[in-house]
């Protein structure tokens, strides 16, 4: 009887290491293709943002209101002043604006700058009278401006009888526009000045012209539209100023008309900045009044950020009821 063949028959063979070694090899193989197969966090994340945009491409191509939610948000990102900013909504109030001035009945219509100058006189007689009535204007209501610029014209409105009128006859004739002692000084300066470098002429630019006392870049990019055809600003006094701040066109409040200038400016089509100043003055005269705007009857009101606020509109005026008879 062998002993030792009937132990080893009930031992289990041992584990070669070259077994064991596939075994294990296998193992790792297994587990690698396991890792390979196995979604990463990153991956899962790229595969949802993949997801997320294809969802929200469709969704921009089939949507009219993302498509308006969208290009509000660009909007309200751009800031005032960078290229391809503008006002929400401009062109719609801006042919509210000319729908609400079409009859042209303000008192600038028919009493403003351009309506002050004789037409039969020669081009240089003509822009001076253009750049007195614009110095009178400033603080003056058109009524009263008109008036004085026909007392002037009538005692004989150039260069030359200015200078000869002496300043008590001068300041009767433009009494009562506003601060008419200042601008008395003002015109006899500017007579000598044109007199000496211009010869009875206006300066030709609006940097020389606001050289001249009294006169600021809103008469002088007017004087330069009027006067010498050249549109070269937006002529803003306080009705421009006021309507531009209120309807929202300045992109944040501005402080002076001149600034105020140069925000429209920035987003504003040029061949519209002639039409700005008597547009906007007319309506400001008859609408958009500096105190109790009658926003009830102005077709913005849906669109003014001013005109929304309730606290800022003028209350309409309610008819008594008559009497049934």
């Amino acid at each position: 009887m062998n002993v030792t063949s009937d132990y080893f028959s009930h031992v289990s063979p041992r584990k070669t290491r070259s077994k064991s070694k596939g075994q294990s090899s296998s193992a790792k193989q297994d587990s690698e293709k396991t890792s390979q197969n196995a979604v990463t966090p990153v991956q899962k994340l790229k595969r949802r943002q993949k997801k997320m945009k294809i969802e929200y491409e469709e969704h921009t191509v089939t949507s009219e209101e993302t498509l308006n939610s969208v290009k509000e948000e660009v909007e309200q990102k751009m800031k005032p002043g960078q290229p391809g900013w503008e006002p929400s909504n401009w062109r719609e109030m801006l042919a509210n604006i000319r729908e609400m001035r079409a009859a042209r009945d303000a008192p600038v219509d028919q009493m403003g700058a351009e309506k002050c100058m004789d037409e039969k006189v020669p081009s240089e007689v003509y822009r001076f009278q253009v750049l007195v009535s614009l110095m009178l204007s400033s603080q003056t209501k058109d009524q009263v401006t008109h008036a004085a610029m026909v007392k002037l014209r009538t005692h004989g409105l150039t260069v030359d009888n200015i200078l000869a009128t002496d300043d008590d006859t001068l300041g009767q004739l433009i009494y009562p526009v506003g601060f008419w002692k200042k601008k008395v000084v003002y015109i006899k300066k500017t007579c000598q000045l044109l007199k000496s470098d211009y010869k009875c002429d206006i300066p030709p630019t609006v940097e020389e012209m606001c050289k001249l006392p009294g006169v600021g870049p809103k008469m002088a990019h007017l004087c330069m539209d009027i006067g010498w055809n050249k549109l070269t600003g937006i002529g803003v006094d306080t009705h421009v100023h006021r309507i531009s701040n209120r309807l929202g066109w300045t992109g944040k409040n501005t402080k002076t008309p001149e600034k105020t200038r140069l925000a429209l400016e920035s987003w504003m089509p040029k061949e519209i900045w002639s039409e700005t100043n008597l547009l906007m003055v007319g309506f400001g005269q008859q609408i958009c009044l500096p105190v109790g705007p009658r926003c009830s009857e102005c077709l913005n009101v849906a669109l003014c950020p001013y005109g929304k606020n309730p606290a800022n509109r003028s209350p309409r005026k309610s008819k008594s009821p008559t009497k049934r008879k």
